[in-house]
């Protein structure tokens, strides 16, 4: 998008994605440094096998922050620094993805809506603002409307996604001390690790709106013309 219009309504979101991924460095490498009695992965493997999931398996990628978890394969997947690292960061991370497991086997609701939704999401992402944009060049109100309508869903999914973010973290902080796995102090620093986490969802909402409305606003009057 070489709009300046667009860069202008994206810019809040854009500024706060790079403030929370400076929190998320900043934060992480500080709990990086403090010790836990356990591994990402033994972590992991203790809360999942706590709550009853011993079918869920947990497996290493490769990668810097790639850990996920994958809900169709009912398995975590952690980075090879959170999968083995005995820290505040790696335990921290690591629950937090074991947390996803937790709302999966109890079908949370957020989190059966935003997996519903994950293939019209990504075909708005890929194609909405294409649409608008040749809708608008062809003089075609039906294609930008059909375009603005794509992108809606990609709206939809990040603020769905935003409760399943922050629930998996409030799982993960709450097990985590319940399991003695980390104490009131290291909860505090694993607490500043997953909210920086999940300010970048937050941005990434953030910018989905703000693109939604910027293609109202540019195309949108232009459809009714």
């Amino acid at each position: 998008m070489f709009d300046p219009m667009y860069w202008l309504f994206i810019l809040p979101a854009l500024l706060l994605g790079l403030w929370a991924q400076f929190r998320i460095k900043v934060n992480y490498a500080t709990a990086q440094q403090l010790a836990a009695p356990l591994s990402g992965a033994a972590a992991a493997r203790h809360i999942l096998d706590s709550a009853g999931l011993g079918n869920v398996g947990i497996e290493m990628v490769p990668g810097h922050l790639s850990d996920h978890y994958d809900p169709r394969d009912k398995v975590l997947r952690l980075s090879e620094e959170v999968y083995h690292s005995r820290t505040l960061a790696a335990v921290g991370i690591a629950a937090h993805e074991a947390g996803h497991a937790l709302q999966d086997a109890h079908a949370y609701a957020p989190l059966v809506i935003r997996n519903a939704a994950v293939p019209i999401a990504g075909f708005g992402s890929n194609a909405g603002i294409l649409m608008a944009v040749f809708g608008a060049i062809l003089n075609m109100p039906g294609l930008i409307w059909a375009g603005i309508i794509a992108f809606s869903a990609v709206v939809f999914f990040q603020v769905v996604n935003l409760p399943v973010e922050f629930n998996a973290s409030a799982r993960a902080k709450a097990v985590l001390v319940d399991l003695g796995i980390i104490d009131r102090d290291g909860l505090y620093y694993v607490n500043k690790v997953l909210n920086a986490a999940a300010m970048t969802y937050v941005a990434a909402t953030l910018q989905a709106i703000m693109t939604l409305l910027y293609l109202i606003f540019r195309f949108g009057g232009q459809s009714r013309d």
